[in-house]
């Protein structure tokens, strides 16, 4: 009887122990599981960054063709702009002095009446002079009134002459100003043409490069925007061709291409640090 209870006892203890292994074996299974899925999240998570960052590339490099059709335009038309504002400037400052040169003028041609009747009061008081003393201090005083004329006429010489220097200067640069105004007009009406013929395809372009940089995480578009600014031709993200950088054109070995090719992480070339994605997933992206 006792035998029989201990093998009862034994069997119960035996179905414990392997629902035990079960349950762990399950978790064991459900944890490899979980894990496997979420690898394979994190690698679709890469994939698609990468392909958001090859498709914003290819659309800012669309829109830098646009810029580079608009050519040098923009900023000739702006030179002008300055250019004309400067001229304009110098031609007030021109106006200005022209006026205060005329001002004076006219204070010499005064000084020149009031010496005159200084001149004519004297004379008449040398008429009615009772010695020789008033009459040599009224003709001192003729002299001096003379000697004020003789240098308020020299004075007026060289405003005149200062003047007609001026009024030539601000000729000149009327005509400087009107030809560049002219330049201006038909370099706006070419730049409005081109901006006409592009703007519409610039505008919906630039409305796909942000959409594509919302799905970007910010510390990678500051990345690519600083891989553009100082990359020659703009190119931020480029594709591996022919076992190349499409970037540098460095070589890249094998076992850095198939890390290219499995998606699992973000991978710059070594020589110029730009971004590289493998040429299935560059030939993938459609815009």
């Amino acid at each position: 009887m006792a035998k029989a209870k201990s093998k009862v006892k034994a069997s119960s203890e035996d179905e414990s122990v392997k629902t035990q292994d079960s349950e762990t074996t399950g978790r064991i299974a459900a944890h490899v599981s979980l894990s496997s899925a979420e690898a394979e999240e994190t690698e679709i998570s890469i994939e698609k960054k990468l392909i958001a960052l090859y498709s914003l590339q290819q659309i800012d490099s669309q829109i830098d063709k646009i810029k580079i059709i608009r050519g040098e335009l923009p900023l000739e038309v702006e030179d002008l702009e300055d250019e004309i504002i400067g001229l304009q400037t110098r031609i007030d400052n021109y106006i200005q002095e022209i006026q205060s040169l005329n001002v004076s003028i006219k204070e010499k041609q005064n000084q020149i009446t009031d010496s005159l009747s200084q001149i004519k009061r004297y004379e008449e008081q040398q008429n009615n002079v009772r010695n020789n003393r008033e009459y040599d201090s009224l003709t001192k005083e003729i002299e001096f009134q003379n000697l004020e004329i003789a240098l308020a006429e020299k004075r007026i010489k060289e405003f005149s002459h200062l003047l007609s220097l001026k009024n030539e200067e601000v000729s000149a640069a009327q005509k400087i100003m009107d030809e560049r105004k002219n330049d201006l007009e038909i370099k706006k009406a070419e730049l409005s043409d081109i901006v006409s013929e592009t703007e519409k395809e610039e505008v919906s372009l630039q409305k796909k490069s942000k959409e594509f940089q919302r799905m970007i995480e910010d510390r990678l578009i500051t990345a690519y925007t600083r891989i553009r600014e100082n990359a020659r031709n703009g190119l931020a993200v480029v594709s591996v061709e022919r076992d190349a950088c499409g970037g540098c054109f460095s070589s890249i070995p094998p076992q850095r291409q198939l890390d290219i090719r499995m998606h699992k992480k973000i991978i710059v070339c070594e020589y110029c640090g730009r971004i590289l994605v493998d040429h299935g997933l560059a030939a993938s992206v459609t815009l």
